[in-house]
C-alpha cells in the first residue's frame, strides 16, 4: 500500500499516478504521431520534384494538425496536475519551448499557404515548412536532453542536449521515411527507402547516447538498471531495441527489389519497427525517471495539485481522453491507404 512514502490507496497517492500516466501517454502519442509528420517535413527539401512534395504533404494532410492535440493535452496535464514541476521545467526550457512554438507556427502557416500560393511562391513556403520541421524537431530533442541531465546548465549539458536534438531530427526523418514507404508508390517510395537508410545510424546513435547518459547523471538511476536482479529483467529492452534496428536495416535493403517487382509486401515494416524503437526507448526512459519529474529533485507527488483539484480535473480527463482517442482512430481509418496527388 505504501510506496515512496505515499499511501497509494488514497486520492493523494493514486491521482498523481494517474495524471503522470496520462501525461506520459500523451507525450508518447505526440512523439510518434507528430514525429512522423515532422519527419516528412524534414525530408521535404530532399524531394526531386514539386509533384513529389505535393504527395508528401498529402500523406500527412488529414493527420498533422490533429496529431498536435496530444502535445496540448500533455502540457495541459503538466500545468494543471503538476504546477510546481511545470514552473521549473518550462522556466528552464524557456528558449527551446519558444523556438518550438515559433517553428510549429511556421509549419502551420506554410502548410496552408503553399497550396494556395502562385507557383513561383511555392518554393518559399516549401522551404518554410522544411525549416519549421527541422527547428521543431531539434528543439524537442534539446528539451529531452535537458530533461535527462536534470536541466544541467553548463557546456557539457548543452552539448549533450544539442546532440540529442540533432539525433532526434534523424529519428523523426526515419519515422517520416517509414511513413512515406507505406503511403506512397513509385519513385518517391524508393527515395523514401534511401532517406530511411541515411537516417538509421544517427537514430541509433541518439538511442545509445540517451541509454548511456541516463544512468550516468544519477546514482539512483544507475542502481535501478545495473543492480541484480534488475539487470537481468531489463536486459530484453536493449536486446529488443537492437533487434528492431537490425530488422529495419534488413527490410530497407530488401524493399527496393520487391517494389521493382510490384510487390508491396513488407512496406510497413520500417515504420512499425521504428515505432517499436520509440516505444522501447520511451519505456526505458520512463522506468529511469520514475517517480521524478525533475531528476532527483521533484517527484510527481511533491509537485501534484491538491487531491480535490485533481479529482475535479480527473472527471474531465475521463470524458476528453476517449474522445481524442476515438477521433484519432476514426481519422486514420478513414484516410488510410496510399496517398495521391494533392488536390484542393
Amino acid at each position: 500500500m505504501y510506496e515512496f512514502g505515499v499511501d497509494l490507496m488514497s486520492p493523494a497517492g493514486w491521482l498523481p499516478l494517474v495524471f503522470a500516466l496520462v501525461m506520459a501517454l500523451s507525450m508518447l502519442a505526440y512523439v510518434i504521431l507528430d514525429g512522423y509528420d515532422l519527419g516528412v517535413g524534414a525530408l521535404l527539401d530532399s524531394a526531386d520534384s514539386v509533384e513529389q512534395k505535393d504527395i508528401m504533404i498529402a500523406s500527412i494532410g488529414p493527420f498533422w494538425d490533429a496529431n498536435e492535440t496530444w502535445l496540448v493535452l500533455g502540457v495541459g496535464v503538466l500545468l494543471v496536475g503538476f504546477p510546481m514541476a511545470h514552473g521549473v521545467i518550462l522556466g528552464a526550457l524557456y528558449l527551446p519551448v519558444a523556438l518550438m512554438l515559433v517553428a510549429l507556427s511556421l509549419r502551420g502557416v506554410a502548410f496552408e499557404f503553399r497550396v494556395k500560393a502562385k507557383m513561383h511562391h511555392r518554393p518559399l513556403w516549401d522551404k518554410t515548412f522544411y525549416i519549421g520541421s527541422l527547428l521543431a524537431s531539434w528543439s524537442q530533442g534539446f528539451m529531452l536532453g535537458q530533461l535527462i541531465t536534470g536541466f544541467q546548465q553548463d557546456t557539457a549539458g548543452y552539448f549533450f542536449s544539442a546532440l540529442i536534438g540533432f539525433c532526434l531530427v534523424f529519428a523523426y526523418r526515419l519515422l517520416g521515411a517509414g511513413w512515406l514507404i507505406m503511403k506512397t508508390e513509385g519513385a518517391l517510395q524508393l527515395r523514401a527507402v534511401e532517406w530511411a537508410k541515411a537516417s538509421l545510424w544517427l537514430t541509433a546513435l541518439g538511442v545509445l547516447a540517451i541509454s548511456v547518459a541516463t544512468p550516468w547523471v544519477s546514482p539512483r538511476i544507475f542502481e535501478k538498471w545495473f543492480s541484480f536482479p534488475n539487470l537481468l529483467m531489463l536486459l530484453p529492452i536493449p536486446v529488443m531495441t537492437l533487434a528492431l534496428f537490425v530488422v529495419i536495416r534488413r527490410s530497407l535493403y530488401r524493399l527496393p527489389t520487391r517494389f521493382a517487382q510490384g510487390n508491396q509486401y513488407g512496406a510497413s515494416v520500417p515504420f512499425a519497427s521504428t515505432v517499436g524503437v520509440f516505444l522501447l526507448s520511451f519505456y526505458g526512459l520512463a522506468y529511469s525517471l520514475f517517480p521524478w519529474l525533475v531528476v532527483d529533485k521533484i517527484s510527481i507527488w511533491q509537485s501534484a495539485s491538491s487531491p480535490e483539484a485533481l479529482l475535479v480535473i480527473f472527471y474531465g480527463v475521463v470524458v476528453v481522453l476517449p474522445v481524442i482517442i476515438g477521433y484519432t482512430v476514426f481519422a486514420y481509418r478513414v484516410f488510410w491507404g496510399k496517398s495521391t496527388q494533392l488536390r484542393y
